[in-house]
């Protein structure tokens, strides 16, 4: 555990309040890290400060956003510098799926999908990505997906955003090798969160087992102690997302489309 890359600095997670997000919060405080959480839900947020500042004796940090809206990333980042703060490392985890036949799934939750998954995460890299490049340290996770590395099917949305978040970060990651910052695409496969009770169906998972939220973070910190570009959480993961790579991109498909296809 390379303690020094956490103890003293401060975390902004995205997606707090539950999952991986909070499970996140809680080990990075559990590390000498200071923290800022957001997400959506108020109350829980400010439980889990209440929580984390009694059990580990570090600042935190709670400001509510909805960053699925334009121009929330920037608000948030307002509140921040208003409260004199420097963010070392950038969770940025939250996101949710969509899961049925494209023609049936309500557009509009679409756009807020993508708007989530993709242009909140490359703007709040974009706020402070500079900041850590300037101090050479610095640290940016970015939850992507096991959906990130075959088409899914019945989630045709979710899965794109997850292969863009895949591509951005090991192109960020080439980028700033070398120059003080880490960057990881973080790349779980079904966790037991609250994902599938938002999404509606757990279909979508298409018959794998479910990892935890503690075990996907213990990933992400392996990662960045490797220096790697992505890491994927589990075994029996990592040898499915090499489907992709060995078998045609239509057949790939045509497997995702049987195991992933709704059951009613």
């Amino acid at each position: 555990m390379n303690k020094y890359l956490y103890q003293g600095k401060l975390a902004l997670v995205t997606g707090a309040s539950s999952g991986i997000g909070e499970a996140y919060t809680i080990e990075l405080a559990a590390r000498g890290c200071h923290v800022i959480l957001t997400a959506r839900s108020e109350d829980k947020l400010e439980a889990l400060a209440c929580q984390i500042k009694r059990e580990h004796g570090v600042q935190a940090y709670a400001l509510p956003s909805d960053l699925s809206i334009v121009g929330a990333s920037r608000q948030l980042a307002e509140s921040i510098s208003e409260l004199g703060l420097t963010v070392d490392i950038l969770i940025n985890n939250a996101g949710f799926g969509t899961y049925g036949r494209f023609e049936d799934i309500d557009p509009e939750r679409e756009q807020e999908e993508m708007m989530l998954n993709t242009a909140t995460l490359v703007d709040l890299t974009h706020l402070y990505l500079p900041g850590m490049l300037e101090r050479k340290d610095g640290i940016v996770v970015n939850v992507a997906s096991m959906a990130a590395f075959v088409p899914c099917p019945y989630s045709a949305v979710y899965g794109a955003t997850k292969a863009f978040v895949l591509s951005f970060s090991e192109a960020l990651w080439a980028e700033t090798r070398g120059r003080g910052v880490r960057v990881l695409a973080l790349c779980p496969g079904a966790t037991d969160t609250g994902f599938f009770d938002a999404v509606g169906s757990r279909d979508m998972a298409a018959g794998s087992a479910l990892s935890t939220s503690e075990n996907v973070v213990q990933a992400g910190f392996r990662g960045i102690d490797r220096r790697t570009s992505y890491i994927i959480d589990g075994r029996n993961n990592y040898m499915a997302a090499q489907m992709g790579r060995f078998l045609p991109r239509a057949r790939a498909a045509k497997i995702m489309e049987r195991l992933s296809r709704p059951k009613v």
